[in-house]
């Protein structure tokens, strides 16, 4: 089975190259691609499109760390279900609208579903052993609390990305099954980096990457 691992950084994904040049047993089963897109949502897309015209994947995983919008703790990592483009539109009278609420495009237009990007895989989530939550993916990383309670109290998010937003789009139009992880190292807000915790987020989102790799290399079959 063929899997092309993607991360935006070398950095967030190392400890899972490291430990698949070993050759365990627990994924003998699988072919893994390592591929770093580069930081944000349209460096990801052309990477993935690329990397799809040369050998289509059976599954893409994408994992990395991100900023958290509610009260998680460093190092919690968590499975995306859903994605929100988050700034795409215009922010007007202290308010944003959506490409959406400007009508240039339908909430449901594919790979659109009320406006949302929704990993369809339930099996895989539920692989995961993660409750799915909700993301949104911006190219400008948020520090205005504005927007931060915008992005609250109409996305629900627990997490913000640069490059999620662009596995979900890809993959939805593609029709290839797809995994975002995502290890929390801050809350999103004001970069004070003092009060970020980037080793135990990737310690801990390669912990959950690898035991997720060592189950689906038993339980593929059940779920593809």
């Amino acid at each position: 089975m063929h899997i092309l691992l993607t991360a935006a950084t070398p950095f967030e994904v190392q400890p899972t190259i490291d430990y698949l040049a070993s050759g365990p047993a627990q994924t003998s089963h699988l072919t893994i691609t390592p591929l770093v897109t580069g930081v944000g949502s349209l460096p990801t897309t052309w990477s993935l499109m690329r990397q799809i015209g040369r050998e289509r994947p059976r599954l893409i995983i994408q994992a990395g760390i991100a900023g958290c919008f509610t009260d998680r703790k460093p190092g919690e990592v968590v499975a995306v279900g859903k994605e929100t483009l988050a700034d795409i539109g215009v922010w007007e009278d202290r308010t944003f609208k959506s490409i959406f609420d400007l009508r240039l495009a339908g909430p449901d237009s594919p790979p659109f579903t009320g406006g949302q990007l929704i990993n369809p895989w339930r099996q895989l989530l539920g692989l995961t052993s993660l409750d799915p939550v909700p993301a949104v993916t911006v190219n400008e990383i948020t520090t205005d609390p504005a927007r931060i309670s915008w992005y609250q109290q109409n996305t629900g998010a627990v997490v913000e990305s640069m490059e999620g937003g662009a596995l979900h789009f890809v993959c939805l139009q593609e029709n290839i099954p797809f995994i975002q992880l995502r290890a929390i190292s801050n809350e999103v807000g004001v970069r004070d980096k003092t009060k970020w915790d980037i080793r135990s987020a990737i310690a801990s989102l390669n912990t959950r990457l690898t035991g997720f790799l060592e189950k689906l290399n038993t339980t593929a079959d059940t779920i593809f």
